[in-house]
């Protein structure tokens, strides 16, 4: 049970987490506009290469272990330059460990997501995913499989976290989207639920709480209760992410942030 919550955490905490479908390249918003355009020098984002966000990461009041978000460089994937960001996850209890790396590659100009990586390490279960995914042809690859139909503007689990801290974020608003890379998590649909001040080991940060939902079991499900908090200015740093669970919570807390706007 405990490395199925740990997995789910890291999810969208990396987090935030079909066939091909004729939709917006811009995300539907109700009731706020939708971020900028693209351009030719890729979509206004808050964060910039070197970002490092490093959390603790509690169940309930217990320290379990650490966790970091980082945007490591601007590289290529088939020619294109891309966001080359991790997430990465350590840890755990006594006789059981945690280990996880999760790493996204997506475009500059679109946000799409071209290249995702999964290395879990959890007490005894290891597994590696390798996800190749082609926007424009509509379709994916996990590993050596067949390719398979994708939507037309994907997102995995980590680019979600991040095409976020684009957007508007006005309290008493929602957002839906169609654009997580497997058609059985759309819609994902954030509720921006209030303003609210919060204190963390990195210090008090004024925030807009967020409450994510995916079409999928677990934390981020629509029976799910978590939360995000995220900062209220240009930034928009995840500093804080809660989930309540029917034997108790388990918790992000934002302890150091190095590289950020």
């Amino acid at each position: 049970m405990m490395r199925a919550r740990y997995q789910q955490l890291a999810l969208l905490a990396a987090a935030l987490v079909v066939g091909p479908t004729a939709m917006p390249a811009q995300p539907l918003v109700a009731g706020a506009g939708a971020p900028a355009s693209p351009s030719a020098k890729g979509v206004p984002v808050p964060f910039a290469v070197g970002e490092r966000l490093d959390y603790q990461v509690k169940f309930g009041s217990l320290k379990v272990g650490n966790g970091s978000m980082e945007v490591k460089e601007i590289t290529e994937v088939r020619g294109r330059p891309v966001w080359h960001t991790t997430f990465t996850i350590k840890g755990g209890i006594p006789l059981y460990r945690v280990n996880d790396v999760y790493e996204s590659w997506f475009d500059v100009q679109t946000l799409n997501t071209l290249r995702y990586h999964q290395d879990v390490d959890e007490g005894s279960y290891e597994r590696k995913r390798r996800y190749e995914i082609y926007p424009e042809r509509g379709m994916m690859r996990e590993g050596d499989r067949e390719e398979e139909p994708t939507v037309a503007n994907p997102l995995d689990e980590g680019s979600f976290l991040y095409f976020v801290r684009t957007l508007p974020l006005e309290v008493g608003k929602s957002y839906e989207f169609q654009r997580y890379f497997k058609a059985q998590g759309n819609p994902v649909r954030i509720r921006v639920l209030r303003a609210e001040t919060v204190t963390v080991p990195a210090g008090t940060f004024k925030t807009v709480v967020l409450q994510p939902t995916f079409q999928t079991k677990g934390i981020f499900s629509q029976n799910g209760r978590a939360e995000v908090w995220i900062t209220d200015d240009d930034r928009r740093l995840m500093v804080q992410m809660k989930s309540k669970l029917s034997f108790g919570s388990l918790n992000l807390y934002l302890e150091q942030v190095r590289g950020a706007k």
